[in-house]
């Protein structure tokens, strides 16, 4: 699985990368990475043509069980794909910045709380 880190994600993504959160409407409104794309993992399919191949692609959702096998989807397809290792969790627990102001990572509706 292409996974990396949430602090080299950051360095990924501050370089140019595509960010795609692929949770649902309810937990990307909770809070999600600045500049990042919301297309629900139901979605990705239909909607990588709109993505620019060129650039690379930072996945993530809460906790890498739904970005890590669209990245695997996108890497065996050719492209420069990642997902967050630990997700929008593991980003938050780096400190790293959520939108909006006072946003925070939502508990999966379909998991039991951690």
């Amino acid at each position: 699985m292409p996974e990396v880190s949430a602090t080299e994600a950051k360095q990924i993504i501050d370089s140019g990368a595509q960010v795609i959160d692929v949770r649902t409407d309810v937990e990307y409104e909770a809070g999600h990475i600045p500049g990042s794309r919301h297309i629900p993992v139901a979605e990705i399919q239909r909607e990588s043509g709109t993505l620019d191949r060129d650039q690379p692609v930072v996945l993530y959702c809460r906790i890498g069980n739904r970005s890590g096998p669209a990245a695997d989807a996108f890497a065996a397809s050719g492209w420069n794909a990642q997902s967050i290792e630990g997700g929008l969790v593991a980003w938050d627990e780096a400190g790293l910045e959520l939108e909006p102001d006072g946003g925070s990572v939502a508990e999966n509706p379909n998991m039991p709380p951690r």
